[in-house]
Formats: C-alpha cells, sequence, structure tokens
C-alpha cells in the first residue's frame, strides 16, 4: 500500500520507500546514461529513457493505463516528464521525491 503520495506544484509524487510496493508500475529513469550508471547508480527495476525526444517517443508507444514513475538525480527533470506523461493522458503518473540522491539517503538498494 502506497503510504504517503502528494501532489507537489501540480505533480502526483510518490516517497521512495513506496516505489518497491508498486510491483506492476514502471520506472523510468530519465537521466543520462552516464548518470544512470555513475556514482548515485539506478534502481535495478528502471529502465533508463533520457528526458527529450528519447523520452516522448517512448510514451508515445507505452501503456497508458499502467502505472508509471519517474526517476531523475533529485526530482526536477523526473517532475518534467511526469508532466509531459500527464500531458500524453496518462492515467498513474508519479514523481520520484529527491531522486537518486534521497533514495540513497534512504539506504535502499541501489545497482551501479
Amino acid at each position: 500500500m502506497i503510504s504517503k503520495t502528494y501532489l507537489k506544484d501540480g505533480i502526483p509524487t510518490i516517497n521512495p520507500q513506496d516505489i518497491l510496493t508498486l510491483a506492476d508500475a514502471s520506472i523510468i529513469d530519465v537521466r543520462t546514461s552516464d548518470e544512470y550508471s555513475g556514482e548515485l547508480g539506478h534502481i535495478e527495476a528502471a529502465q533508463l529513457v533520457t528526458l527529450g525526444p528519447l523520452l516522448e517517443d517512448f510514451l508515445n508507444i507505452h501503456d497508458k493505463k499502467r502505472p508509471i514513475i519517474f526517476v531523475c538525480r533529485s526530482g526536477g527533470r523526473s517532475a518534467r516528464a511526469s508532466q509531459l506523461a500527464i500531458e500524453l493522458g496518462f492515467g498513474i503518473v508519479f514523481n520520484m521525491e529527491g531522486g537518486m540522491i534521497k533514495w540513497n539517503e534512504l539506504g535502499l538498494p541501489v545497482k551501479r
């Protein structure tokens, strides 16, 4: 069960620890490939789809009914990705609060 979601600047936001409770959600990391494999690592189940044209192409073919969670370094780029998904008609969209910085601070599992 998701314990805490809220709107931040109009974007549905989820706490990092609650991501693990959404087994059927797509986790999309919108950072660059260097960041994805860099110091902060990435969530094991996350798919790298960099913000920009690659993300737009991905969203045009992704199932709009499947929950989708966007992740970046600190939450800014993933908020923009979340807004784009909402504008394209996705029904269940979340931005991960604090990005991979907060994920690491909480000691959650990271793949490098």
